[in-house]
């Protein structure tokens, strides 16, 4: 496994560890592909995420929009991935039903250098038929995270960690 999906599953599982909004709203979230600015992940839909009308919670789709930005900035080895600043998502059709498996891929479009401190992604959201059903962005202050002492670098594929502690996730 790609030292750049490593890292990535570890940096969720710490969100989960942390027992907060993700542990409540989607702790079955897969982590499927990493390299270095993408990032690939499903849901399966459950009753829990439904709103009243039975589909997928905006709410939820909004919260991904949030978590997979979050992962596309770790994909670059910050452990640490930033606090928001900005965040959208707009909703092209129902995510799908129980049991249907919602399919995200998060870009990270721009990341600053030398000083600047903000990073910028995009996330399409697909239904098992790869329709679109929503697409966000997030744009994130990393400016505090860039130098944090868990944070790696990787090859330029991500396959191996040239800095940092490479670690497997349990």
């Amino acid at each position: 496994m790609a030292a750049c999906l490593r890292f990535t599953r570890r940096v969720w599982k710490s969100f989960l560890d942390n027992k907060g909004h993700d542990t409540q709203c989607f702790p079955n979230l897969v982590v499927h592909e990493a390299s270095p600015g993408v990032v690939r992940a499903s849901l399966k839909i459950e009753p829990y995420n439904l709103n009243r009308v039975g589909v997928p919670h905006g709410g939820l789709i909004m919260s991904l929009t949030d978590t997979m930005g979050s992962l596309a900035v770790a994909t670059q080895g910050h452990w640490m991935t930033g606090v928001s600043t900005d965040i959208g998502t707009s909703f092209v059709r129902p995510a799908g039903k129980v049991g249907d498996v919602v399919h995200a891929k998060a870009v990270l479009t721009g990341i600053g250098k030398s000083g600047k401190q903000l990073a910028y992604t995009r996330i399409d959201f697909t239904n098992p038929t790869g329709e679109l059903v929503a697409y966000g962005y997030h744009t994130k202050y990393v400016g505090k995270s860039s130098s944090h002492a868990k944070n790696v670098k990787f090859s330029v594929d991500g396959e191996r960690v040239m800095e940092g502690e490479d670690l497997d996730v349990d």
